[in-house]
């Protein structure tokens, strides 16, 4: 029978010592034999190295490795259960089997690259200076930290040996340039960033510290996570590193920027021997407050748990947890007893039980086992495997070998991947044949499929782990959701969130962020000179919105901000309706026409009358006729405004005072002409007889239908929707289409009004108790003031009052009009009948 041998080198600057522990028998030394493949093993079973003080002058310094490192001793046996249950399977390299050997590194890079380096050069038990000859290291599992990996895997890639790690993360290992021959089977850190990422996102925590090593690890997994953090809402308030070389002096100078920064959300990317001794330190500052968010480094270090109470709650990412059969029987066989030659076991037992075995070699202070110690408590994840998740990792790597070396045997010649199709030779099988089978590699295990990416990592999947204690005071390490790479983007991660206990024992999700939330109505104003997550908030301008988004939004055309700026809301659409103001205009107006038409009827009662038939008593019934439209026009300004109306209203208005304006034209000049025809051989009455006067007024109205017509056609008014003037409101109007049209019209109806005043100044003083010409001058010195009054009021005044002032001017012109023009007339033939004789009329009234 072929015996597996686990050996444990403990190595120094001086010289490198090894025990070899074969399964069974640890009298027998390194056995190899023909067709066997050997793959070798690093592991930092000790988490630190001391430098004894000594005098340089006399002899070199020794580094001595200190805190042996229980679990990680766990990490190497899952190594020889792996490979023993290999061995022992006959569907797995069928008459073959693997040999191993396992180095201490020590927890650093130095170290490691040493326990590398011996694996290469095939020492065993002796001491040398120089290389004894080449190993057959065909491959090499190790290491945890990402520092020792870069070291090791940069040492291994001139002979291209493959290595596979169960614990580096870091994601520069992934290029596959500086190191052509890694794979790992944990998710590289370019995915821990993302869920990381995508769990400050889910709980809205926007202002974070984040702590790193001094290493590769820290550096990688802060450049990844600001990539990931680049464009979202999420600042970081700090970032300090765990100085490589620890002093208090800067690690106080980074717990007083913790202390005193509003950040309680902190991201560490740490080992967890780095992150040790700063906690240690952070106990005796009284922070309180932090919400821990751990690294896959630390999240299931049950030596932090253990020991720092107030890391209750941390959160964090830890690789997947899977089963490894028969873990716990093959552990408990490693006793002092069995295995008193081996200084590692010695070690373990101190440390598991804090006393010396009887058997021990090592100088100890600690008291002799007496068999009725107690597991102590910091170290009862050692016996736990129940969930491995590192020890799974291990036992993939060496299957993922067993896999790789089983292709390489069923290769037949002829089929090879190889120069001419070859395979290798079983006899001398180089590590890079084995590289490319580890490349393409694919197997089941634990239900779960192994394969490795063109970059040599592994598929991303992690369970999100939160530190619970639970009722006896254990704290437990309770998954509380996943992160699954392989799903689609913005599915990667769940959260069962009333699973989740929060540090402090807080009942409600910790909030951290530099400044809270703007209420609706305000919005986001960066401080001049501090990060974009710090802010003051400041209400929305008129018009714009917030439902607490950065900036406001402004409503749209037809909506306006609420008075809290929460909320647009529709404008108030405003026009000339039939409210107060339109109903008091619709009544004067109706109220003018109606006296207007009343006017007309007592004339048309007394139409025989001096009084009525005096200067062309059709004139007057034109003028009233014209003036009663001239009322009734104003009732088209008041309503909303349609494509009609707005055409009608101006239209309208302008003909009828047109007309109107054009029959007191008529009536002036006939007064003009009747009272100069008395002159001696003046004719001018047979050129205003009744025929010419209707010309008159039809040519003088035509021209303005003419120019209404031509307004019509070539840009006539329309509605028009005005959100501009006014912001909150949306007036509704008629706008004239053309300004040059609107102004002619009022124009023609003002040059008409200024000739006719002229004409009736003219004729003021003329004989007669009844000379028309006064009331005519008075009613176009009425209707020109009412007009010129018009134009500043009319520019002035927008909205519907726009409307309101042009009706006033049209209802205030015609009550001119009717009123001194009618006024008078009316008092003589209702309360003064005895004037209403032609001789009272023209002043030859006799006694």
């Amino acid at each position: 029978m072929i015996h597996i041998f686990l050996c444990i080198f403990h190595l120094s600057s001086a010289a490198m010592t090894s025990r070899c522990i074969p399964r069974g028998n640890f009298d027998l030394p390194v056995f190899m034999t023909s067709g066997d493949f050997t793959i070798g093993g690093i592991f930092p079973l000790h988490y630190r190295v001391e430098l004894p003080p000594t005098d340089y002058m006399k002899k070199p310094l020794t580094a001595m490795c200190r805190g042996f490192d229980p679990m990680a001793f766990h990490w190497a046996l899952t190594m020889g259960l792996a490979v023993e249950e290999i061995n022992n399977r006959k569907d797995l390299l069928p008459e073959h089997t693997l040999a191993y050997r396992i180095f201490d590194s020590c927890a650093t890079p130095v170290m490691a690259q040493k326990a590398v380096l011996a694996a290469l050069n095939g020492q065993d038990v002796v001491q040398s200076f120089m290389c004894s000859g080449a190993s057959p290291l065909l491959g090499l599992i190790g290491e945890s930290g990402s520092s020792q990996s870069i070291v090791v895997s940069r040492t291994l890639e001139p002979f291209r040996i493959p290595m596979i790690s169960y614990f580096s993360t870091c994601s520069c290992l992934s290029d596959r340039k500086q190191f052509p021959t890694f794979f790992r089977v944990v998710p590289s850190d370019d995915y821990q960033v993302k869920a990381i990422a995508q769990l400050l996102k889910r709980f809205d925590w926007t202002w974070i510290g984040v702590v790193t090593e001094d290493h590769d690890y820290g550096r990688f997994a802060l450049q990844g996570l600001k990539r990931e953090i680049e464009n979202t809402k999420i600042c970081l308030a700090y970032h300090e590193m765990i100085p490589k070389d620890y002093t208090q002096e800067r690690v106080l100078k980074i717990l007083k920027v913790m202390k005193e920064s509003t950040a309680k959300v902190v991201v560490v990317f740490s080992g967890e021997g780095e992150f040790y001794p700063f906690l240690t330190e952070f106990v005796a500052q009284n922070i309180t407050g932090i919400q821990w968010i751990a690294s896959e480094a630390w999240v299931t270090a049950s030596m932090l748990a253990e020991t720092y109470s107030f890391l209750d709650g941390t959160i964090g990412f830890a690789i997947r947890q899977g089963h490894v059969p028969g873990l716990q029987d093959y552990i408990r066989t490693v006793t002092p007893e069995r295995y008193p030659s081996i200084p590692q076991v010695q070690e373990l037992w101190e440390a598991l039980y804090g006393c010396s075995p009887s058997t021990s070699t090592l100088s100890s202070h600690l008291p002799s086992c007496t068999g009725k110690e107690i597991l102590r408590k910091e170290y009862s994840a050692y016996m736990n495997t129940s969930s491995p998740r590192v020890t799974y990792n291990v036992y993939k790597a060496v299957y993922a070998f067993a896999h790789s070396l089983h292709n390489l045997i069923e290769c037949r010649n002829g089929h090879g991947p190889f120069e001419n199709l070859s395979c290798a030779n079983l006899n001398n099988v180089f590590p890079w044949q084995l590289q490319h089978y580890l490349q393409e590699i694919s197997f089941s295990i634990s239900g779960e499929e192994v394969n490795f990416d063109i970059k040599g990592d592994a598929i991303p999947s992690y369970d999100l782990i939160n530190w619970q204690r639970s009722a006896s005071g254990d704290m437990q390490f309770i998954k509380v959701g996943l992160y699954d790479g392989a799903q689609h983007s913005g599915k990667e991660l769940v959260i069962e969130k009333q699973a989740i206990a929060w540090s402090n024992q807080q009942t409600k999700v910790p909030v951290s962020v530099c400044s809270n939330g703007c209420t609706p109505g305000y919005r986001k104003a960066v401080r001049h000179g501090q990060s974009l997550c710090c802010f003051d908030c400041v209400p929305c301008d008129i018009g714009k919105i917030s439902n607490q988004t950065v900036d406001c939004l402004s409503c749209p055309e037809d909506y306006w901000s609420n008075v809290n700026r929460t909320e647009c809301i529709q404008k108030v659409i405003e026009f000339l309706s039939h409210d107060a103001m339109g109903m008091t205009l619709t009544v004067i107006a109706v109220a003018g026409a109606f006296l207007t038409i009343t006017v007309l009827g007592i004339f048309l009662y007394n139409k025989g009358t001096p009084i009525v038939r005096v200067n062309n008593s059709e004139l007057s019934f034109f003028i009233l006729v014209s003036l009663t439209f001239c009322f009734l026009c104003a009732l088209i300004f008041i309503g909303e405004p349609t494509s009609w109306s707005c055409m009608l209203r101006h239209t309208a208005f302008s003909i009828t005072f047109s007309l109107c304006i054009s029959c007191i034209l008529g009536k002036t000049l006939v007064v003009l002409a009747a009272f100069t025809a008395t002159r001696p051989g003046n004719n001018i009455m047979k050129w205003l007889g009744p025929t010419q006067q209707r010309i008159i007024i039809f040519c003088c109205t035509l021209v303005q239908v003419l120019i209404c017509t031509v307004w019509l056609v070539v840009s006539p008014p329309f509605p028009y929707r005005n959100t501009k003037y006014q912001q909150s409101k949306i007036i509704l109007d008629c706008s004239v289409g053309s300004d040059l049209a609107f102004w002619c019209v009022l124009g023609y109806i003002g040059l008409l009004a200024c000739v006719c005043f002229f004409l009736a100044f003219l004729a003021r003083k003329l004989p007669g108790n009844f000379n028309e010409a006064k009331y005519i001058t008075f009613s176009m010195i009425i209707f020109c003031t009412v007009w010129l009054a018009f134009v500043p009021a009319y520019v002035s005044s927008p909205g519907k009052f726009t409307t309101a002032v042009e009706i006033f001017a049209i209802l205030a012109s015609s009550f001119g009009l009717l009123f001194c023009l009618f006024a008078p007339k009316c008092y003589i033939i209702l309360v003064k009948p005895e004037k209403n004789t032609k001789q009272h009329l023209i002043g030859k009234v006799t006694k």
